[in-house]
């Protein structure tokens, strides 16, 4: 196969060469090593690449393939993992200066062991803003990550180091992290599939400080590749007490059944988005005329629900002022900014604002469930815009200077409804638009069915093959 860029082999196509023999985990490691090391000098998406771990990783996997006895089901695939996500061996500096990385570094997160008893070929952490701060990728650690579309851009936040990766065939999966959209963000600024599964779906430990809004989820370049890695992810974990019960359903099975008949509800605004720009909308709304010419009973209605904004900037802040807490005054002195004004607005929220934002959110949920009774999917924009340049904000921090250009996102963290973006067409300059496949809460294998079959007739593009190391600036 001396034909073919190795790095843009599905991980499902992988597996199939491995057990065929055509080809090695070994050979397979070192090309995405190699494009690894070349892209991340301009899009800066990795904090970590650990050549020697991932070569011996792959050498053992090799082994177990030629005996014929792989070991799960990721077994020889190279994986990145979000640098907010423990890893056994190596420091997880979660985009902060404050994390002393010589100390002991011995346990795995749930999705890291999962990924480890599957075979998978970990080589690197992805970059992240400060504790996932904010919804692009720069932090006091790392600095600024950049979007492999264009590295004036930004990948998005806080997963953008693990979109970008995946984009540029730097690795075919990664895992990352979505509190308020920091999976679809991404995703539909890097032009890759990226899914947050319904809460508890994939175990996560330690807690995360923004609670129950947080979920681990896939960034592929293909659905198949995401069902794929959601079997690995949502295999149950002791440690996670708010885990779901285990699903054991193969995602990959019956994922090209098609949409025939499945109720949509195509929502452009939500009701309350104003500000979007004209190129996603028309993207969009292509995109749910697709979904009718696939058979889906598509209708356009909102579901009647005020923005939640100040809900979920409620639980961010003040979870956010929760972690400034652990800090000491030397550490604070050494956070982003956007940190700390965060724990600034989180400090004022008092006990009555939290207790009203949590009945206004059981409020929202039971608005949301009684809406899917009647819609199997909805239909959005990821984001209301394309990719913005990639510099540090430095803008006074407020809800809307942290989530108001991307209404789309955060109603699912606070609902626990699985979300998913896929790419559905380009800008006039060149960048990704994402749509948004939301689905009923424990919906996520209908959610990937209806990405894989919008996916079937309009194919994840990769970015134009034009970064060089020689032209990189500002990184």
């Amino acid at each position: 196969m001396n034909d073919v860029d190795l790095t843009e082999i599905s991980a499902s196509d992988l597996l199939m060469h491995f057990e065929q023999k055509r080809l090695s985990p070994v050979e397979v490691t070192r090309a995405v090593l190699e494009r690894a090391d070349r892209v991340n000098p301009i899009l800066n998406a990795f904090r970590l690449i650990d050549h020697e771990r991932a070569l011996d990783s792959a050498k053992e996997s090799e082994a177990r393939w030629l005996r014929g006895e792989p070991l799960g089901l990721l077994d020889g695939v190279p994986v990145s993992i979000k640098d907010l996500i423990l890893t056994k061996g190596w420091a997880t500096l979660r985009g902060s200066r404050t994390i002393d990385p010589n100390q002991a570094w011995d346990v795995d997160a749930p999705c890291t062991a999962r990924l480890r008893e599957a075979g998978a070929v970990l080589f690197g952490k992805t970059c992240t803003p400060e504790f996932a701060c904010k919804c692009e990728t720069t932090s006091p650690l790392t600095g600024i990550s950049r979007n492999p579309w264009n590295r004036d851009k930004s990948p998005g936040g806080s997963s953008g180091g693990s979109a970008a990766a995946v984009a540029a065939g730097a690795g075919p999966l990664s895992v990352g992290t979505d509190g308020a959209g920091s999976m679809r963000i991404p995703a539909a600024f890097c032009g890759t599939f990226g899914m947050k599964p319904s809460f508890g779906r994939a175990p996560t430990y330690p807690p995360s400080a923004f609670a129950s809004l947080s979920h681990i989820g896939p960034h592929t370049m293909s659905v198949e590749d995401a069902a794929l890695l959601m079997n690995v992810l949502k295999q149950p974990d002791a440690r996670d007490w708010a885990a779901l019960p285990f699903d054991p359903a193969d995602y990959r099975t019956g994922l090209g059944d098609g949409i025939r008949g499945v109720r949509v509800a195509y929502s452009p605004t939500l009701g309350f988005a104003k500000h979007i720009d004209p190129q996603v909308a028309a993207a969009v709304r292509r995109a749910a005329l697709e979904f009718e010419a696939l058979g889906a009973r598509v209708e356009e209605v909102d579901p009647g629900i005020e923005d939640p904004i100040d809900l979920i900037a409620g639980l961010w802040f003040s979870g956010m002022w929760a972690a400034w807490q652990t800090l000491t005054p030397e550490q604070r002195a050494l956070t982003d900014p956007d940190v700390a004004r965060q724990a600034e607005l989180g400090e004022a929220m008092t006990m009555a604002d939290l207790l009203r934002i949590q009945q206004a959110r059981m409020v929202l949920g039971s608005r949301m469930r009684q809406f899917m009774a009647s819609y199997d999917l909805i239909l959005t924009p990821t984001v209301s815009i394309a990719a913005f340049d990639a510099t540090p904000s430095g803008a006074p921090m407020s809800a809307r200077s942290l989530l108001g250009w991307t209404p789309f996102s955060y109603l699912f963290n606070l609902t626990h409804q699985p979300a998913a973006s896929i790419p559905c067409g380009l800008t006039s300059a060149g960048l990704p638009i994402g749509l948004q496949i939301a689905g009923p809460m424990f919906g996520d294998a209908l959610v990937l069915r209806a990405a894989r079959a919008y996916e079937a007739s309009n194919p994840i593009p990769r970015p134009p093959k034009h970064i060089e190391p020689e032209t990189a600036a500002g990184v």
